[in-house]
């Protein structure tokens, strides 16, 4: 199984940034796409954003403009930077991957097709 880790979470005001840094294993082999997930208390957990191989990216409505999810393969490394930080981002963020090209080809960004998970890392953001 892949192995991920996630760094880089912390905590800052409203309108502040923040880059997150997910570490995986060498062996990517078969992964066909990378995201990046949080969960808030008390509630489901969320895709926020995927890349798949082909560096197409995904991103749902509430952080268009603001988040930017990149790669480096090279580094075996995928990255989230945020800006424009609202209280309504703290949740803690986890990165996941998948070899199932569902996660490509289906609208939305589904947790239930992702089957390696990182341990998160807490964000929060204060007004």
């Amino acid at each position: 199984q892949l192995q991920l880790m996630e760094s880089g979470g912390g905590s800052v005001q409203s309108g502040g940034s923040l880059t997150l840094s997910c570490l995986y294993s060498e062996n990517s082999y078969g992964n066909y796409c990378w995201g990046w997930f949080r969960q808030a208390p008390g509630k489901e957990r969320e895709g926020v954003t995927s890349i798949d191989r082909h560096e197409t990216p995904r991103y749902i409505d509430s952080v268009k403009g603001r988040f930017t999810i990149s790669q480096d393969n090279a580094k075996n490394t995928l990255y989230l930077q945020m800006n424009s930080l609202k209280p309504e981002d703290t949740a803690r963020y986890y990165c996941a991957a998948t070899g199932d090209i569902r996660c490509s080809i289906e609208s939305g960004i589904r947790p239930r097709v992702f089957g390696s998970w990182g341990q998160g890392t807490q964000v929060t953001v204060s007004s």
